[in-house]
């Protein structure tokens, strides 16, 4: 057996002391500092601990999830205490009228608590005769089929411990994977098991990480004690609306859209892992500037990986962080891009059904089935079959210039956390502040040239929007067709690539 690590080529999950913050000290870098700190965000500062999942911003004590369980993560009195509580929000830099969205917003909210959000515990095993199994769950009612499938990834006899995030029906999940050696014939001198929860949101699920991690390892030692599992569920279970609906929308789309002018895009308020756009970014250099420019155009992209497979389920979160917009009614009339985590042969049927999803496999099997996905990532491999897209994998002049920005504003903010102690800013928030204000500058430039006399895309217009009037045409072309600017027409001047 291959003794192998999940977390180490991403993060501790051990809690470390918070950094104190050195008073008195300007930052070195102003300008720096002075992008992370809009948009305003009550994020605990992700650069300065090691432990889970940071809160994003949002409102403190309420969730509103999307459609598909996407939503700004709550932020109550009653998170452990293990995880760093979040700074209260500051309500006048939060909306342009405040007044007026605050009152909608309270009107209409349906609050929340994070304990009442899981919808099922489960145990999952494997069995030398029949593979892998339910062994047990609460409720006894749910539907689980297919999670056993889900919860231990193929191929993770590899490794010794592994996480996993994955989609269920409506439902996010977590499960924590282990693998012990044991003597015994029958089991193979193997005993692997997983511990998993569903949830309607997958934004809360890293709290319980340490609890799965813990069970995991005594359903290894102790099989069939459950007790703990139940006293869990008890403690923990969602109440779910009247209707059986399993996740709540408390406003339309459009409204929640325009509501969150201020914020972001729902995905963008998952709390996220500390170190994992960094890692991800650096994992995949300059391609990152490919990956940002397929997932703003909502694609299809699938990511294989061996096992262990929680680090790559991390890359499909920080995919969907690329396209984040935060102007009000752009993207609305495009597909959602939809985080599926970890899929496997069980999830074909759904997968076909999907316009735009960001997901990640074990299963090499995947990659033969090209009508799945538009886009294939094999390690730092980015690759299409789809002819209209094999374009977009080269690299533009202005995205060499745009990721050499990116790298100088991460040494920059290296040095003052250096120099001076600087723990509120961290990489996380520059890297995804960075792609958002990317965003937002394209929509802006071609909203204002809609809006002009004269709405003609010229090579100056490109270049305001941070692209190259060339090696981005198509890019461009794309961008036009995806999000409905039909209106706008094309210079000529842009029409060799």
């Amino acid at each position: 057996m291959v003794e192998r690590s999940d977390r180490a080529p991403l993060l501790d999950w051990e809690e470390v002391p918070t950094a104190e913050k050195t008073d008195g000290k300007a930052p070195a870098v102003p300008h720096v500092k002075e992008r992370l700190s809009s948009p305003p965000n009550n994020r605990a500062p992700s650069g300065c601990s090691g432990f889970g999942w940071s809160s994003g911003p949002g409102g403190p004590t309420r969730t509103v999830s999307n459609g598909d369980g996407c939503g700004a993560p709550p932020a109550t009195s009653g998170a452990p205490a293990a995880v760093d509580e979040a700074q209260p929000p500051d309500k006048d830099a939060h909306l342009s009228d405040p007044g007026a969205i605050e009152v909608s917003l309270e009107d209409r909210m349906v609050k929340w608590e994070e304990k009442d959000q899981i919808v099922s515990v489960f145990v999952v095993t494997f069995n030398t005769r029949t593979g892998n199994m339910l062994e047990w769950c609460l409720p006894k009612d749910i539907d689980l089929e297919g999670v056993e499938f889900k919860a231990i990834a193929s191929g993770s006899h590899r490794v010794t411990t592994d996480f996993i995030y994955f989609r269920k029906g409506s439902y996010f999940g977590l499960a924590c994977f282990a693998n012990m050696a044991v003597e015994s014939m029958e089991e193979r001198g193997a005993r692997m098991k997983s511990v998993g929860i569903l949830s309607p949101s997958y934004t809360l699920l890293y709290r319980y990480m340490s609890f799965l991690e813990h069970q995991v390892r005594l359903q290894l030692k102790s099989p069939g004690h459950y007790s703990p599992l139940e006293a869990f569920y008890e403690d923990k279970r969602a109440l779910l609306p009247p209707s059986g609906e399993a996740v709540v929308c408390a406003l339309p789309t459009s409204t929640w859209g325009a509501a969150i002018n201020h914020s972001m895009h729902p995905e963008m308020k998952i709390t996220h892992p500390a170190g994992c756009m960094s890692q991800f970014i650096r994992f995949f250099g300059e391609q990152i500037m490919v990956l940002w420019k397929l997932a703003l155009l909502r694609r299809r992209i699938l990511i294989f990986s061996p096992p262990p497979v929680g680090v790559v389920c991390y890359r499909v979160y920080c995919c969907c962080c690329l396209a984040n917009i935060s102007i009000p009614g752009v993207g609305v009339a495009v597909p959602e891009f939809r985080p599926f985590f970890y899929v496997n042969v069980a999830d074909i049927s759904a997968l076909e059904n999907e316009l735009s999803y960001v997901a990640c496999t074990t299963e090499k099997i995947f990659e033969e089935k090209k009508d799945l996905y538009d886009v294939y990532v094999d390690n730092q491999n980015v690759k299409t079959h789809r002819d209209g897209l094999k374009p977009l994998l080269r690299l533009s002049a202005a995205d060499r210039e745009k990721y050499r920005k990116l790298t100088e504003q991460r040494q920059m903010l290296l040095y003052s956390q250096e120099e001076n102690g600087d723990c509120v800013s961290s990489e996380e928030d520059l890297f995804i502040l960075f792609f958002l204000e990317q965003n937002n500058r394209i929509f802006q430039t071609l909203s204002e040239v809609a809006g002009s006399s004269d709405p003609t895309i010229t090579q100056e217009s490109v270049r305001a929007m941070g692209l190259d009037p060339h090696g981005d045409r198509l890019f461009l072309l794309h961008l036009l067709e995806i999000y409905g600017y039909d209106s706008l027409l094309v210079s000529e001047q842009l029409c060799c690539s």
